[in-house]
């Protein structure tokens, strides 16, 4: 028979974590672990950070039409401190902006206007399908069409597919490559890695960050975020409207 202060004694215990003076006593004396803490605290924590930072950036991604919108709702001295950042922004974007449509090519100069002129930034070529009836090859000629007069610091070619490489398969237009000093550092066969026909210029604008063609922070980058994104909410909103607005209906119809 085991002595007296060897016997161990089966301790009630409800909730080894719950908050009560009889588990303080058990974890003074070592019969439960003392209780970890609290994760609350430090999600609260991010929760403010994550808040204080939106706040901070709030005007960030606006253009100058946007910031003279909220004369009335922000600090004057703040929101020209914004403005003379866009107007710096805008003005670097002006003076690089020597482009401003799709170059088409021919395979005599294809050396010179993209692999030589890769050499002083990247230039994106789209090889387009010779058939009419190819829907991906007609949609990423307009985007890219789009993408030369929004970005025209950036170089963006076209040439059929057929004329550049010889038995191009048809199946792989549209292609795109990307040059940069001199070597291809980037190919995107047909839009399936994208979105397929329902690729749209967000898809674009990734690209050009991937490739470092522009930063993530770009100025038209961030406005068409910030638009996608208030078409996103202002979609869900209508959509909880007209849920709300069909219970009405609903409950009306009960009491008829």
């Amino acid at each position: 028979m085991a002595a007296p202060g060897d016997q161990r004694i089966a301790v009630p215990i409800d909730d080894p974590n719950a908050d009560t003076e009889w588990n303080d006593i058990l974890r003074k004396h070592g019969v439960i672990p003392e209780k970890p803490p609290s994760p609350t605290p430090m999600i609260q924590e991010a929760i403010e950070e994550a808040r204080r930072l939106a706040h901070e950036n709030r005007l960030e991604g606006k253009d100058l039409d946007e910031l003279d919108e909220l004369e009335d709702k922000e600090d004057e001295e703040f929101l020209e401190i914004y403005r003379q950042q866009r107007m710096k922004e805008l003005s670097a974007l002006q003076k690089k902006s020597v482009h401003g449509s799709v170059y088409p090519l021919s395979k005599p100069e294809y050396t010179r206007e993209v692999t030589d002129a890769s050499q002083n930034g990247p230039v994106f070529v789209l090889l387009t399908s010779s058939l009419g009836t190819n829907v991906e090859s007609r949609i990423l000629s307009e985007l890219w069409r789009q993408a030369a007069r929004e970005y025209g610091d950036i170089k963006f070619c076209e040439m059929r597919a057929s004329q550049a490489i010889e038995n191009y398969p048809e199946r792989n237009c549209p292609t795109i490559l990307v040059y940069n000093k001199g070597d291809v550092v980037k190919q995107v066969v047909t839009l399936m890695t994208m979105h397929g026909v329902k690729t749209n210029m967000m898809d674009i604008d990734n690209m050009l960050v991937d490739v470092g063609a522009i930063p993530d922070n770009d100025i038209r980058v961030a406005k068409r975020r910030r638009e996608v994104e208030e078409a996103e909410e202002e979609k869900l909103f209508g959509k909880n409207i007209r849920s709300t607005s069909d219970r009405k209906e609903e409950d009306d119809d009960d009491w008829d």
